[in-house]
């Protein structure tokens, strides 16, 4: 075999032996995803009404952040060929050939079925299922289906991400109520000009990559305004928490505040002629939505939630 076969195997996932260490596999998980995952539903479960014991709180963030990686690894799997041309993806374990594609594939399955299957045992069975809709959402709908077909991969496909809260909910309470399915349409509408800030300045990859992603399909100038309607979107969202009486006034006024900032962010990305806006405003989005989320644990904890926990 000549040496540019086997670099094509190795680049492809495909040489049958894995070269990789345990930082190899963390990578496949797809940790600062499964950050933001895990703090929404953490979030989640700590503002719904109820108790639950803190063991089996654990176990159940637990089993989010371990969807979250499975999912991530399956990503990762079905997107080698891509990865393997984006130069923001490129350095990834299947691409670099240190962890072979099978092996990444079973390692995501098995991860998934076992979070699945442990939240439906030790927490309840209306988690479990939320939590294997959003793997399977994740895996089926967005990545095998809608990313590669469709400039609205990410608004449609962006449900996935937005599973989190309900299932920290549900693993409370063992229902949904109107309060989940809020915090679920704020990250929701919030995904859009979060990752469309990103493809702006990532275009180059995307297009080279043939993923239709907005600003390739669609050009820039449309980008930017779908940018600023989702971002107008999200201001009321951002505040219904308070209107429901989930969040107190201290989340209000955090959540009113870091509108202002989020529109500020989106009139520049559309005024602005160079990347630079774009890359501001991906950065505060990852900000903005952290910093919801912790005011609604701030608050919570505030008005007594902290008994949340049973012993």
């Amino acid at each position: 075999m000549s040496e540019a076969s086997y670099d094509t195997l190795v680049r492809d996932g495909a040489a049958g032996f894995s070269t990789g260490g345990v930082r190899d596999y963390i990578a496949l998980l797809k940790p600062r995803v499964m950050s933001l995952v895990v703090f929404t539903g953490f979030a989640g479960l700590l503002v719904a009404p109820g108790d639950i014991h803190p063991f089996l709180a654990a176990v159940a963030v637990f089993c989010i952040a371990v969807a979250s990686g499975a999912a991530g690894a399956i990503n990762m799997w079905y997107d080698r060929d891509i990865d393997a041309v984006m130069t923001r993806t490129r350095g990834r374990p299947i691409p670099m050939g240190k962890v072979p594609a099978a092996e990444a594939l079973s390692f995501g399955v098995v991860l998934a079925a076992f979070a699945v299957a442990l939240m439906g045992l030790a927490v309840n069975w209306v988690a479990a299922a939320l939590l294997a809709a959003a793997t399977l959402f994740y895996v089926f709908i967005y990545t095998m289906w809608l990313k590669r077909s469709t400039p609205q991969n990410i608004v449609i496909g962006g449900a996935a991400g937005a599973f989190p809260p309900m299932i920290g909910w549900a693993a409370v309470t063992g229902d949904v109520t109107w309060e989940p399915v809020v915090l679920f349409a704020l990250i929701f509408f919030w995904t859009p000009p979060h990752f469309w800030a990103l493809a702006l300045y990532r275009s180059g990859d995307y297009g080279k990559a043939g993923v239709p992603m907005l600003p390739v399909v669609k050009g820039v100038r449309e980008t930017k305004k779908q940018i600023l309607i989702y971002t107008l979107l999200l201001q009321p969202l951002a505040l219904a928490p308070w209107w429901l009486g989930t969040a107190g006034f201290h989340y209000a006024a955090a959540a009113f505040l870091m509108n202002l900032v989020f529109l500020a962010g989106a009139v520049a990305v559309c005024k602005d002629t160079t990347d630079k806006a774009a890359r501001r405003l991906f950065g505060y989005s990852i900000f903005y939505l952290f910093g919801l989320f912790a005011m609604l644990i701030a608050d919570g904890a505030h008005s007594g939630l902290a008994g949340l926990f049973t012993f």
